[in-house]
């Protein structure tokens, strides 16, 4: 029991640095790996939460997430900027420093705000409600930060991952009837920002959100 904590702590722990690691990247195509890497690890820290705890239904949440965080939506973003031909990304709102600095700051926030829960939680992931509350302020930080349209739409995946954790972290998870629709909301989701993608850049013949701003209602 104590090693599979152990464990679970050192997949947490693996989670926020890859959360740190998507806010700092600038490589469209690295960052979509990274998300892929961010959704193996949570399906691992889900399936290792199943066997400590003896929640059963958690395996079959990890499979899931396997299966879709792991292997169809990167595969869908993958043909997305294979079909926009684009690879990078180097515009951002702030510079990579002060990025880093407010990630920190989100960090240390989301810590001494997840204490109070903390203590009242119970079960052998009750430690990691601060990771998770970090890892969505950080994913959300990586939106708000991104003028481009595909590495905002990650962020919003790597939010789903965080609460994703969250939610296995304070609860053991959620009813499978939910995860499901969770999930197909979000493939939905991500086919309606494809062809979002396309319209930007058939209009624009860029994906800088910022053009957007050139819009008038008649």
């Amino acid at each position: 029991m104590s090693f599979n904590i152990q464990f679970i702590n050192l997949l947490a722990a693996l989670l926020l640095l890859i959360a740190f690691a998507m806010l700092t990247q600038r490589r469209i195509l690295s960052l979509i790996n990274l998300f892929a890497l961010q959704g193996f690890v949570l399906a691992l820290s889900t399936f290792v939460v199943a066997y400590t705890t003896a929640q059963y239904h958690l395996y079959y949440s990890a499979g899931l997430t396997l299966l879709l965080k792991v292997l169809v939506l990167p595969w869908l973003l993958h043909r997305l900027i294979r079909k926009l031909n684009i690879k990078w990304d180097v515009e951002t709102m702030l510079n990579i420093p002060t990025t880093m600095l407010v990630g920190v700051a989100l960090v240390i926030f989301s810590f001494n705000l997840a204490a109070p829960i903390t203590q009242l939680a119970q079960g052998v992931t009750r430690g990691l409600i601060g990771i998770a509350l970090a890892s969505v302020l950080l994913s959300l930080l990586m939106m708000i930060t991104r003028r481009k349209a595909v590495p905002q739409v990650v962020g919003f995946l790597a939010v789903e991952n965080g609460l994703f954790f969250a939610a296995t972290s304070a609860t053991h998870g959620m009813p499978l009837v939910v995860e499901l629709g969770i999930a197909l909301d979000v493939l939905v989701a991500t086919f309606i920002f494809g062809i979002f993608f396309f319209q930007i850049r058939e209009t624009f013949d860029s994906l800088d959100i910022t053009h957007m701003e050139k819009l008038k209602d008649d």
